[in-house]
């Protein structure tokens, strides 16, 4: 049986099948999730006041922290409360502006994070050009880039995945509204959605990722050919929290869509 309007909500299966888990992870979430405005709202507010941080790495940063609230704030209130309700279901209208939020902020994060990498590469591998090569215009230009190409990945992708003829059930095996969830809850033909996703998996996870490894190869090379400790430590606080923060970002994200 195939639904060819639009349903009126959807419900989130989420841990229905471990109840006890519930207030356990309602818990957890709220914690990360407080830490997680407290944390980023402190960056982005040290980053605008102290002018000994107006450089372009925290102005990335405060990119990046201003995308994480944004994020978070797309989905974590939302999963607070179904873990909490005993009805856990969404609008159409509420998962379609999830949706198309979640992977226009997503997909900016993609890009951005292969930014910074860029200007960690410069500070490494051409410290003595740094100051010309990243200027505040080219950290404007590529801010911009970077929202732009979240955005229309979001305008290319959301349209498609709404249009799906939907199961009668409606039930999104998962905590948000996101593309793979709902191709599965599709009983239709999801060829063209699946090869989309697809696509744009390639281009804006696994190129991203691929480019960032090539730089930190680059940046490792440099580093083993410099003889001071004192230098391999700067590079390493140059590089460490970053590569952390890709490491676990792009392991999760590639597992969920590709």
């Amino acid at each position: 049986m195939v639904n060819q309007s639009s349903p009126l909500g959807f419900l989130f299966l989420g841990f229905l099948a471990h109840p006890g888990l519930e207030r356990i992870l309602s818990v957890i979430v709220l914690i990360s999730y407080l830490l997680t405005l407290v944390g980023n709202t402190l960056i982005i507010l040290l980053s605008v006041m102290d002018p000994r941080l107006h450089s372009p790495m925290y102005f990335f940063l405060s990119n990046l922290s201003f995308l994480d609230l944004c994020i978070t704030t797309s989905f974590v209130p939302q999963m607070l409360l179904n873990l909490w309700v005993p009805k856990k279901t969404m609008s159409f209208f509420g998962c379609s502006v999830q949706l198309f939020v979640f992977l226009f902020l997503g997909t900016t994060e993609c890009i951005l994070l292969t930014v910074m990498d860029f200007g960690r590469y410069v500070a490494v591998c051409q410290p003595l050009h740094y100051a010309t090569i990243i200027h505040p215009h080219l950290c404007g230009q590529l801010a911009v880039v970077a929202w732009a190409m979240g955005l229309a990945q979001s305008l290319v992708q959301t349209p498609p995945t709404l249009r799906l003829p939907f199961c009668p059930h409606w039930q999104i095996d998962d905590f948000v509204c996101e593309v793979p969830s709902l191709i599965q809850l599709s009983c239709g033909d999801t060829t063209y959605n699946e090869i989309r996703l697809a696509v744009s998996g390639v281009i804006f996870l696994v190129m991203p990722l691929i480019l960032i490894l090539i730089s930190y190869g680059a940046i490792a090379w440099a580093v083993l050919r410099i003889n001071s400790a004192i230098a391999w430590r700067k590079a390493f606080g140059t590089c460490s929290s970053h590569l952390t923060v890709v490491t676990i970002f792009y392991s999760l994200v590639i597992s969920v869509y590709l």
